[in-house]
Formats: structure tokens, sequence, C-alpha cells
């Protein structure tokens, strides 16, 4: 269980990684013109690099608290946030019609609870 709780926090990692980088360091007028990117044309450029930021920062608190044995409580906490971030992404994607997109952030939401609850009920990093 922990190793999978590992790779869980891993792959999220990677996926909060590349869309933060993403929605940090590309314009917003560009990733509007992408498929999932649409909703950036309803929104400030400033709040989008604030969820990017957000996104790196939670690639950072899924792995570092554990790895580096600081504060390692951080690690569901952080999974916790991800998921409140997942369901405000489901409603955007709902909300334009794209459901493969609910879907996958159904999934990356799947993972964060798994991880919230692995970490604090059963393989804490103790």
């Amino acid at each position: 269980m922990h190793l999978a709780l590992w790779i869980s926090a891993g792959l999220l990692a990677v996926v909060a990684l590349v869309g933060g980088i993403t929605k940090t360091f590309v314009g917003k007028e560009k990733l509007a013109a992408h498929h999932g990117g649409e909703w950036t044309a309803h929104v400030g450029a400033g709040f989008v690099k604030t969820l990017g930021i957000l996104e790196l920062l939670a690639a950072a608190g899924l792995i570092l608290p554990a790895a580096l044995d600081v504060v390692p409580v951080m690690v569901p906490v952080t999974a916790a946030c991800w998921i409140l971030l997942m369901i405000g992404a489901m409603i955007t994607h709902g909300r334009l019609g794209q459901f493969n997109l609910v879907m996958l952030n159904s999934a990356y939401l799947a993972l964060a609870a798994f991880i919230t609850w692995g970490r604090l009920v059963p393989e804490t990093f103790n």
C-alpha cells in the first residue's frame, strides 16, 4: 500500500507540475486556443497564473514533505486541497460540455482521495 501511495502521489505531482507550468508560463490567449483551455477566455490572466502557482505548490506538496521528512502530514493536506481544485475543474469543464475532461478530473480526484485517505488512516509516514 505504501508503494501504491507513493506512485499515486508521483503521478498526481506530475499532473500538477505540467498543469502548473502551463498555466503559469503560457499566455492566457494561447491556452484559450487549445482544447481544455477554453475556460481561460472567461477569467482574468491573474486568476490563471494563480491557479498555475497553486498547482506548482501542489506538485511540491505531494512529494517533498514526505521525501524530506519535514511535516509529512502536508502530503494528505495537499491531496485534500487537490480534491477541492478538481471539483472546481469538473464544474468548469462540465459547464463547457467537456465531459471527457470531467472524467479525467474525476480520475485525478480519485487519486487525491486515495492519497488523502491512505496517508491519514492506514499508511502514515511515521
